[in-house]
């Protein structure tokens, strides 16, 4: 049977919708700017993680796990030749397979790679832009799950 089936892979125009979508979510999280990462997701997102269950809602998803990663890293990036994109056959919803790098602080303020991938959800809104409703971000094996870094949040 797969092979009648082709993977639902998202055209050219779509996919660099998606890619520019993913480019700014990764320098609001670099910019530790929760303000102007909230209306990339939908308010009722329901959200999990490496080591955290399913959460729902995009404030509470900020108070576990906006505010304990991205004040404690930095360089936060979406590996865009890597990332797959797929999409439903009306192009309402699109998944995104993505790999992301970022940068860790041990405790004694030495940086380390802290490499991870995540599974996004979008929707198309109404007015034709994407809105995430679930994220699955996790760390690839082996890396340290806590960073010591401490930078300041730029706006919530």
């Amino acid at each position: 049977m797969s092979e009648e089936f082709a993977l639902p892979i998202a055209d050219p125009v779509t996919s660099q919708s998606i890619f520019e979508w993913l480019q700014q979510f990764a320098a609001c999280v670099r910019e530790v700017d929760y303000a102007a990462a909230r209306p990339f997701w939908h308010p009722d997102i329901i959200v999990f993680g490496t080591y955290q269950e399913l959460v729902h809602g995009c404030s509470r998803w900020t108070e576990t796990q906006w505010d304990y990663i991205w004040p404690r890293t930095a360089d936060f990036a979406f590996d865009l030749e890597n990332t797959a994109v797929l999409t439903s056959p009306d192009g309402a919803m699109a998944t995104v397979i993505t790999p992301w790098t970022s940068t860790g602080f041990h405790a004694d303020g030495s940086r380390f790679d802290r490499p991870g991938r995540a599974t996004i959800i979008l929707a198309r809104h109404p007015d034709g832009h994407w809105l995430g409703v679930h994220s699955h971000m996790s760390l690839q094996r082996g890396v340290p799950q806590d960073s010591h870094g401490n930078r300041p949040v730029k706006a919530r």
